[in-house]
């Protein structure tokens, strides 16, 4: 199957909106246009999976409350094949919506009503790189963080953007690849809850510090061989979380 990835162009960055209510998608699209971007929007969730398998967009904009399939239900259709930044528009402000978005696998939550700044702001956050600081080999030729030695090595390949077990590609979003880098570049260390947000997500971001938490949830069924009793993305009780390499 082919796979929708999320990639650096020197075009204008594509962005896919996905909005049902007419006043608000014109007024988003014209907004995110003058912000420099290549605007693709839809009314609906079956149009937005049609826009998306046409042409991969580089960041997407979800409204949650739609007609026909809502978007949990969108988000959950595209992210197996997609690692494009998700951001979640809703009015919806309960921490069960919060929750349930980011675990579908968005990248972040923004309430409405909000300024188009912190909109931008946030987009922008999202598609910065994430910073180099791993181990570089003799040849100074890669960066790379062996996570685990045991069956099928698991690699953290910062050269070739992506994570390896063995000869397969784990899947991440661009956050959970990004949490991942922050956390290898401090490997044995704890990192608090709200310095992995400013560094993830962005500096002097306001948001929740839950985020963080399903973030390393979701990042937990991918590179543990037992999600439910982590061994190298370890929970420090108070404090934060630590990576600890086997």
């Amino acid at each position: 199957m082919a796979r929708w990835c999320w990639h650096h162009e020197a075009m204008s960055p594509r962005l896919l909106l996905l909005e049902d209510d007419d006043g608000i998608r014109t007024a988003l699209r014209l907004s995110m246009e003058d912000e420099g971007y290549e605007v693709v929007d839809a009314a609906n969730a079956e149009a937005a999976l049609a826009a998306v398998r046409a042409r991969a967009p580089d960041l997407m904009l979800v409204d949650l409350m739609l007609g026909g399939m809502d978007g949990f239900s969108f988000i959950r259709s595209v992210r197996p094949n997609s690692s494009a930044p998700i951001i979640v528009l809703s009015a919806r402000s309960d921490t069960h919506d919060i929750v349930a978005a980011l675990e579908a696998g968005a990248d972040d939550y923004v309430t409405k009503p909000f300024e188009v700044k912190e909109l931008s702001a946030r987009l922008r956050a999202l598609r910065r790189r994430p910073p180099v600081a791993l181990e570089i080999d003799a040849n100074g030729s890669s960066q790379q963080l062996v996570l685990d030695r045991g069956n099928g090595p698991l690699v953290l390949d910062e050269a070739a953007g992506l994570v390896r077990r063995g000869d397969r590609q784990v899947h991440l979003t661009v956050t959970e690849y990004r949490l991942l880098c922050e956390l290898g570049a401090a490997a044995g260390r704890v990192l608090s809850r709200r310095a992995l947000l400013e560094s993830v997500w962005d500096r002097g971001y306001f948001g929740d510090e839950r985020i963080v938490d399903v973030h390393v949830r979701r990042l937990r069924t991918k590179i543990e061989n037992d999600p439910g009793a982590p061994t190298l993305l370890v929970t420090v009780r108070g404090l934060g979380y630590r990576l600890d390499p086997r």
